[in-house]
């Protein structure tokens, strides 16, 4: 158990998600999805958390985990061509973990999903979110356009707008 893990996560104030992530950012995150999902027929989601609460903690709860909890709770898994991305921020821990759903598995290595949240936490550890952020959905886009290209009646499955845990 990683006390000095804990203790960060419990006393991580809530206003530190909007102090990177203000409503400025947020909107263009927003704005950037539905560009994305014009250019192919995936859907993407993007949901930050901050602190985690003490039971996750106490269960070892790792990021890539807690991105796998929340992908089936946004229902990222729940598109009819199995082509929801969900890109998760643990602001506390630092980290960022890709989730694609089958269909989009079957076709992008994971090693690909891990350079691209790679590069966002690079621009992230440089506070330069909206940045990373941007980029990285550019990125996922370039993927998603190459292996899930419009079709056409692509109706848009999920919210665009980021979500704040």
């Amino acid at each position: 158990m990683d006390i000095k893990r804990i203790i960060k996560h419990l006393f991580a104030p809530p206003w530190a998600v909007t102090r990177m992530f203000p409503a400025e950012t947020m909107k263009a995150i927003e704005n950037a999805i539905r560009e994305s999902e014009r250019s192919h027929d995936g859907e993407l989601r993007f949901a930050i958390e901050g602190g985690l609460k003490l039971w996750l903690l106490l269960h070892e709860r790792t990021p890539r985990a807690r991105a796998i909890e929340i992908f089936s709770q946004l229902r990222v898994w729940d598109t009819e061509h199995n082509s929801g991305v969900l890109i998760y921020v643990q602001t506390v821990d630092r980290h960022i973990e890709i989730i694609a759903d089958r269909g989009i598995n079957a076709r992008v290595e994971q090693r690909q999903w891990e350079a691209i949240a790679g590069r966002m936490q690079t621009e992230f550890r440089a506070e330069r979110y909206e940045a990373g952020a941007i980029e990285g959905m550019r990125e996922i886009t370039a993927l998603l356009a190459r292996h899930f290209p419009p079709t056409g009646a692509n109706p848009d499955e999920l919210p665009d707008a980021p979500v704040v845990l």
